[in-house]
């Protein structure tokens, strides 16, 4: 069997039984007209809806009654038959409903209800866009029966499409689980794994917001929130011992020293000054000092009287600190 005939036949697989049927036989194709609409005293709305991305252009046509009530719906499309498929199931759920609750119908509404089980998707991620349309469709319809514009009856910026992701989600998303890959983002939210135009420039369609664009304006705002922070701690002297510049940990050290060690020291005329510190690779702040006075050349200069220095440190400042004496 040639390779092709492996794509095709798993391309195939690909394709709920519903979608199948559907897309040969669709339930609700069809024209209403305006006799339609005068013979039962209802409103007709007819909306179109085209993609210049892919060519596909759908025609909804609704019968509304006084009470907001879709009575009637067909339609028209121009499309692949995922497309006339997604547009059938699309027109069914819309039936029975008013025009208020038909708005809140999604894509995902339309791709779950071709599906022939909860778990398996109806087409494969690169159809997306068809059930996209639908949902479009349905506001262009609601919002020429409302006297709104479509993008009135989104609350959020959708980034993804076909996952009814928002800009806001997804940042944060990025925010709260410190991602930084855009995988990561897909991951967590779904977002850009069906038709992948919402991931960088070059899909399928063109948008206003990209993953990876998104991804380096946030990592950007974190990275600017956290010197911004530490810029504060700093000043507050919350900052932890770790994260400081090796002047203010001098200052930090000196500071431990004058309250806890060098008055002990004074006491036997001795003292102490810090000569150098310095960040290890494996993590320790090594600490390198001289003795003076009676500590110079003291017998314990080496062990006792080191050991009190850095347990002191250790206690008040970084368990990682280790001295050493020159």
């Amino acid at each position: 069997m040639a390779k092709n005939d492996l794509i095709g036949g798993a391309l195939w697989d690909a394709y709920s039984k519903k979608v199948s049927e559907r897309m040969d036989n669709p339930t609700h194709l069809g024209v209403i007209t305006q006799k339609d609409a005068d013979e039962k005293g209802a409103k007709l709305i007819v909306a179109d809806y085209g993609a210049e991305s892919c060519g596909d252009a759908v025609r909804l046509y609704w019968l509304v009654d006084s009470d907001d009530r879709i009575i009637d719906a067909k339609f028209k499309r121009f499309g692949c038959g995922a497309a006339i498929a997604s547009s059938d199931m699309m027109v069914e759920l819309c039936l029975g409903k008013k025009v208020q609750e038909a708005v809140k119908i999604t894509n995902l509404d339309v791709e779950h209800a071709l599906r022939d089980d909860p778990d398996t998707p109806a087409v494969p991620g690169q159809k997306m866009h068809c059930s996209v349309m639908a949902y479009d469709v349905i506001k262009k319809a609601a919002g020429m029966y409302l006297g709104k514009n479509a993008e009135d009856f989104e609350d959020e910026i959708i980034v993804c499409e076909c996952a009814r992701v928002s800009l806001s989600t997804i940042k944060e998303v990025i925010k709260l689980n410190d991602l930084k890959s855009v995988e990561e983002i897909t991951q967590y939210t779904k977002a850009g794994a069906f038709c992948k135009s919402c991931v960088k420039p070059g899909g399928h369609e063109k948008r206003e917001y990209y993953l990876e664009d998104i991804l380096r304006d946030v990592r950007a705002e974190m990275d600017a929130q956290n010197l911004k922070n530490l810029a504060n701690n700093a000043t507050s002297g919350n900052l932890a011992f770790k994260d400081m510049t090796i002047p203010q940990k001098v200052k930090q050290i000196d500071k431990t020293i004058d309250e806890y060690i060098r008055p002990m020291l004074m006491m036997d005329g001795g003292n102490m000054e810090i000569l150098d510190i310095k960040d290890t690779s494996d993590g320790y702040i090594d600490v390198y000092i001289r003795y003076m006075g009676a500590c110079d050349g003291c017998a314990s200069a080496t062990t006792g009287t080191l050991y009190a220095i850095e347990e002191v440190l250790k206690e008040h400042l970084s368990k990682q600190i280790r001295v050493f004496p020159i």
